[in-house]
């Protein structure tokens, strides 16, 4: 089921839901793409499709991106916008109540959309206009998140993204929008990566899972042997499984 969020073009996503009445546990599908205009959640919809299968609502959502619009602070406002959704589409997707249990909703991303899951943690602690939530995120799973994003600017990630991302602030206001400088998030965090990862470094959700548990969030990481970037987001990767059994604990079993 495709709805918007938003006036916007990109302001939509599309819910997906296992047969049968609900509750059930919601996983946000958050695409990647170093948040350029050129990439959209047609790269969620394999992994939502398996979510699916597996059990859980999909809510494979599209935001303003650099070249359309987003960037700071418009994609940060979009993601919040679109979780918060979710309490509207509760009873909506089956018709035996609520659908959607939002007591378990979970943040999957992948590397730029791993930033924005990571970021929708630490969302209620963030004063207006990006708080307050109505709907919060339990659990995050970062599948090779760009989840500091000064670290990110010094190596160039993206070839620029990061200062693209950013160019909305008159001074990139890292407070509101890298997650390693918004701990602790208070939401269980598991960062998958692939050790041979060369367009994000696992660096980078190393970093993030010691700064987390130092700060005292229940964070780890699940580093794949060999993963390249792609892994985490192709049905059938051992990446791509450890995310799925990564939600799957995050979601209590389901």
């Amino acid at each position: 089921m495709r709805t918007t969020y938003g006036p916007d073009p990109s302001q939509f996503g599309d819910l997906s839901v296992p047969a049968g009445s609900g509750p059930w546990p919601v996983v946000v599908v958050i695409h990647g793409g170093f948040w350029r205009a050129r990439y959209d959640l047609t790269l969620g919809q394999p992994l939502a499709a398996d979510l699916v299968r597996r059990g859980f609502a999909a809510w494979n959502i599209e935001y303003r991106r650099v070249g359309n619009g987003g960037g700071w602070p418009a994609t940060l406002l979009d993601v919040a916008a679109a979780v918060d959704r979710l309490a509207d589409l509760a009873g909506a997707a089956g018709p035996d109540g609520e659908a959607l249990d939002l007591r378990r909703v979970i943040a999957l991303g992948h590397s730029a959309g791993g930033h924005l899951a990571a970021w929708l943690a630490a969302r209620p602690r963030l004063p207006a206009p990006f708080g307050p939530a109505a709907v919060r995120v339990t659990g995050v799973v970062s599948q090779a998140g760009v989840l500091d994003l000064e670290a990110a600017r010094a190596d160039r990630l993206g070839d620029g993204a990061i200062d693209a991302f950013m160019a909305g602030a008159a001074k990139p206001d890292w407070a509101s929008a890298s997650p390693i400088r918004l701990l602790p998030v208070g939401v269980p965090v598991v960062c998958v990566h692939g050790d041979a990862d060369d367009t994000v470094p696992v660096a980078q959700s190393e970093r993030f899972v010691a700064a987390a548990r130092a700060a005292g969030d229940p964070a780890r990481s699940m580093i794949i042997p060999g993963g390249d970037h792609f892994g985490v987001i192709t049905p059938g990767d051992p990446g791509w499984a450890a995310c799925a059994q990564a939600v799957e604990e995050l979601a209590g079993g389901s």
